[in-house]
């Protein structure tokens, strides 16, 4: 008797048998229990008999909420935090309002592609490919651009009036990097020797961002 041939075809169906596996829900729903301390891949599953109408619901997304910070740009989320009936599901959405002049600055969502449609306004977006190469386009009211997973992106208000847009991910939580942010702002913080050669510049100038983006406690 030959073991190993025999060994090798067992474990080769098992392989493909997990390969053809459902990957779709295994349930009709599966509403985020947001209070559990459980920690997974996603949240734990509230019980059937708990699930209201209100799980699938968030008018957060209805008016304008137009910011007052230095940016000039405020993004709403309307991701499985706010709507736990979005959990396994893999979708979630967001509202941004500029003022004019405004900017959403360069960030990454490491979890998801994006999808931007413009509600008001005109916007100059972009983002940037791995090769260092900017692909950009003027956008306005009715207009859609897409910014692929993980790809570091930005949005600007470039017209005369306030501007909105709607986004809209594959993922129900796409998670975000604010590039200056997270170098200039992390904690621990990243030594100032290490960001002053990467930007070539001075560690003082280093020091003087690091004041500005450093949330106040």
């Amino acid at each position: 008797m030959r073991v190993f041939p025999a060994l090798f075809l067992a474990s080769l169906a098992l392989v493909l048998g997990a390969s053809r596996a459902d990957p779709d829900l295994l349930q009709d729903v599966c509403v985020a229990d947001l209070s559990s301390g459980i920690k997974l891949n996603g949240f734990p599953c509230k019980h059937p008999s708990t699930i209201g109408a209100n799980d699938f619901f968030f008018a957060g997304l209805a008016n304008p909420n137009f910011p007052n910070n230095t940016l000039g740009s405020l993004v709403t989320a309307a991701n499985v935090e706010k709507i736990p009936g979005l959990n396994t599901l893999g979708v979630s959405m967001s509202r941004i309002d500029y003022a004019v002049g405004g900017v959403n600055p360069p960030h990454t969502h490491p979890r998801a592609s994006e999808i931007a449609f413009v509600l008001e306004g005109e916007l100059e977006v972009g983002f940037f490919t791995t090769s260092n190469v900017l692909i950009s386009k003027h956008i306005k009211k009715g207009e859609i651009f897409v910014f692929p997973k993980g790809l570091m992106h930005f949005q600007k208000n470039i017209g005369k009036t306030r501007a909105s847009a709607i986004t809209a991910f594959d993922s129900q939580f796409s998670g975000t990097q604010s590039i200056a942010t997270t170098l200039f702002a992390a904690s621990p913080t990243i030594p100032n020797d290490v960001l002053s050669k990467a930007f070539q510049i001075h560690p003082r100038e280093v020091e003087r961002i690091k004041v500005k983006l450093t949330p106040k406690k």
